[in-house]
């Protein structure tokens, strides 16, 4: 008798045909491990950047119950790599944790007490720093206050020049607006309050009445100090001897201060590409150690009897490691100057025990160091476009390309020796260009396309005319005849600037683009890792993921209304790529700040265009957006309005601006923005096709630096409207 069939059949050939259909994941696997076999060099690479992303995590996930799923799913991702013994996952996932813990330690540390409101008060205190930008007639300090119930720093704006005398350690008096740090102009513009915090400012403000130095600053105490003295003296010297922004630059590449280059230099700078030589990072300490190095061996060894007895390498490795230290320090140990200090001394141990030692793996120990210290820099441009242009040149010259560029052939003759550094020039300036381009897109909203071409003249130029005058003008300072060579190194800037100038000037030389999406600048910079971190042909896909990112950063459109934290400006993006303002006196920081974010050549006041009506009280304004007509109103004035009247044309409007808190009874279509529903958002940004709205306080989340919100003053309306009654 035949068995009967109990389903184990169909079952078999179900089994069968799932084992075919998951058949492929062992051959996926092996391809995985073969290609982690390959890239076995440089999986140590990647360290940093897992320790960067958990540090941007934090950063990035605005409230603490993200921040803790993250945590959570991090560690998570850890245990599982440990249990299946899949060791890059487990480490990637344990130092993207520990990133994430270094940046709450950060936090923490730094700790401080926050001014909760604006208040009016008599500043006393002790000056800690000054700095001043000559080119805006602005200067800056900071001052510890002896008012106890302040914070334990507090930065103050003023006009003019410093006066005489007016040095860290000075005690002065002044009666002050102080308000709490001020947030981000723009949804995901430069937040002042997150650097505040981190430099443990409480409050910033400006002078009411007049500055009072009450006690001279005392002689500097301690290194620390003494630096910080000598710093400013030298910078002060430098401007004095080279007058005009020749000076302000040249002082810049001495003591790092760029305060006093006009603005529009500075633009030029970065338009043309040449904005690097600014900041004291791998140029200048590469002049400075290697001149220093060049110098002491060949001063040892013009002794025979030294050079056969002393270590004469060491003892000029040692004397290059010195002052390239002192210069960091002089300098104000920057961040692209700590970067390649930290770079310059294991190429220096490298050199003393006959070790290569400059490679990828020396840039990637430099950021983990920098990163464990202060988790804070990687959000700064200054820390990216360092650390992009070093890691694209070395990644290049670490590839078959750029051994082709650098070793030279067989019997090759002078001219092909030429060309073929020639070649390495202008293909390492294409990379680097390359590199900080989508840096200064996301950061700046725009970048210079010549800066291959500007380069090629400029960094010759610098190394070999503008360094080398600079030390020279320096030691004749201190024999005292620095007047006779100060004009060589105003004359050697001068040519600087004329090249930044005639570069950013040149017609096409620069590329805007309005607020890139996060995202897809996150996409940018993880091609371009892979591209670069990657030795087989796997690292092409960073390519792809790249253009992707580029994609995404072109098609995103910007927002149509941008609104202030307080209420009491906007702007309405126009045809034409302009903006309207709703004041005539808007400052001219928020129209530099939201015509970048936007992309906007030219503005103009949003009372002039027909279809807007004004009155002293308020305008009213009508525009197209997504197939639609908006009506937006906006208060002008802190009188009161009667009821009657205003209550419908409050009805009648999609959008309301104010900077006052309005009643209950005045409510938009749409949306209102006064200065209550501000006070809790911060400033917003607004796309009306589709609506959406991004809020700076939601980017901010309950991160220690959120700007405290302001209480609306309750009682305003009602007291104008008293007055109104009573006639007054």
């Amino acid at each position: 008798m035949p068995r009967p069939n109990l389903g184990l059949t169909s079952r078999s050939a179900s089994g069968v045909q799932t084992a075919a259909a998951w058949s492929w994941l062992p051959v996926w696997r092996e391809r995985w491990w073969a290609v982690m076999e390959a890239e076995r060099a440089a999986l140590p690479l990647w360290l940093p950047v897992a320790f960067a992303a958990g540090v941007a995590l934090w950063f990035g996930l605005p409230w603490q119950s993200q921040r803790l799923a993250g945590a959570v799913l991090l560690a998570g991702l850890g245990l599982a790599g440990l249990l299946v013994r899949w060791r890059p996952l487990a480490l990637a996932a344990l130092l993207a944790l520990a990133g994430m813990g270094v940046a709450q330690v950060r936090s923490a540390w730094v700790a401080h007490p926050v001014l909760a409101a604006p208040q009016v008060v008599l500043l006393t205190g002790t000056v800690r720093l000054v700095t001043d930008n000559p080119d805006r007639d602005r200067w800056r300090m900071t001052v510890a206050p002896a008012n106890s119930w302040l914070p334990a720093l507090v930065r103050i704006s003023l006009t003019g020049a410093p006066p005489a005398g007016m040095a860290p350690g000075a005690q002065i008096r002044v009666r002050a607006m102080l308000r709490p740090p001020a947030g981000a102009a723009i949804p995901g513009g430069y937040d002042f309050a997150r650097r505040a915090w981190f430099d443990g400012v409480g409050a910033s403000g400006f002078p009411l009445g007049s500055l009072i130095i009450t006690a001279p600053a005392p002689p500097p105490q301690g290194l620390i100090a003494r630096l910080a003295a000598a710093r400013l003296a030298l910078t002060r010297r430098i401007r004095a001897a080279v007058p005009g922004e020749a000076g302000a630059i040249a002082a810049a590449f001495v003591t790092g201060d760029q305060g006093a280059i006009p603005e529009i230099t500075k633009q030029a700078m970065r338009d043309s590409g040449l904005a690097h030589l600014l900041s004291i990072s791998g140029l200048h300490i590469a002049v400075v150690v290697g001149g220093t190095l060049f110098l002491m061996r060949r001063l040892l060894a013009l002794s025979p009897w030294l050079a056969l007895r002393l270590p004469v390498r060491t003892i000029a490795a040692a004397a290059a490691a010195l002052v390239g230290i002192g210069y960091t320090l002089l300098a104000g140990a920057e961040v692209p100057t700590v970067r390649t200090i930290l770079a310059t001394l294991i190429v220096l141990v490298g050199m003393v025990i006959g070790r290569e030692a400059f490679s990828l793996r020396l840039l990637a120990a430099a950021a983990m160091l920098i990163l464990a210290l202060r988790p804070e820099a990687l959000l700064g441009a200054s820390f990216q476009l360092s650390f992009a242009a070093v890691i694209a040149i070395v990644a290049l010259y670490e590839s078959s390309l750029g051994r082709w560029l650098t070793v030279a052939g067989e019997d090759e003759g002078p001219l092909r020796a030429l060309w073929r550094h020639f070649a390495g020039m202008l293909v390492s300036g294409l990379v680097a260009e390359l590199a900080l381009a989508s840096i200064g897109l996301f950061h700046f909203n725009r970048t210079g396309l010549y800066g291959v071409f500007a380069n090629l003249f400029a960094i010759p130029w610098t190394s070999f005319v503008i360094m080398p005058a600079l030390m020279l003008a320096l030691l004749a300072e201190i024999a005292g005849i620095g007047a006779l060579v100060w004009p060589l190194v105003g004359k050697a800037m001068t040519v600087l600037v004329s090249l930044a100038q005639a570069a950013a000037a040149s017609p096409g030389a620069i590329v805007r683009l309005p607020m890139m999406p996060v995202s897809a600048y996150a996409l940018i910079i993880t091609g371009g890792l892979w591209l670069a971190l990657w030795r087989t042909r796997w690292r092409w896909w960073g390519g792809g993921v790249m253009m992707v990112g580029f994609a995404v950063a072109f098609a995103a459109s910007p927002p149509d209304l941008l609104i202030t934290g307080d209420g009491r400006n906007a702007a309405l993006r126009l045809s034409g790529d302009r903006l309207g303002f709703i004041r005539p006196r808007t400052g001219d920081f928020l129209r530099d700040v939201w015509g970048d974010a936007l992309a906007a050549d030219g503005d103009v006041n949003l009372v002039d265009l027909p279809g807007t009506a004004c009155s002293r009280d308020a305008c009213v304004g009508r525009f197209a957006r997504g197939g639609r007509d908006w009506r937006l109103l906006i208060t002008l004035s802190r009188d009161y309005i009667d009821r009657p009247r205003f209550e419908a044309e409050c009805a009648r409007a999609d959008i309301i601006v104010s900077d006052r808190r309005l009643p209950h009874w005045c409510r938009a279509r749409w949306q209102v923005f006064d200065r209550t529903a501000l006070a809790k958002s911060g400033a917003v940004a607004i796309w009306l096709d589709p609506a959406r709205i991004i809020r700076v306080n939601d980017r901010a989340g309950d991160h220690p630096w959120r700007p405290v919100p302001a209480l609306a003053r309750r009682g305003d309306w009602q007291s104008a409207r008293s007055a109104h009654r009573s006639g007054s």
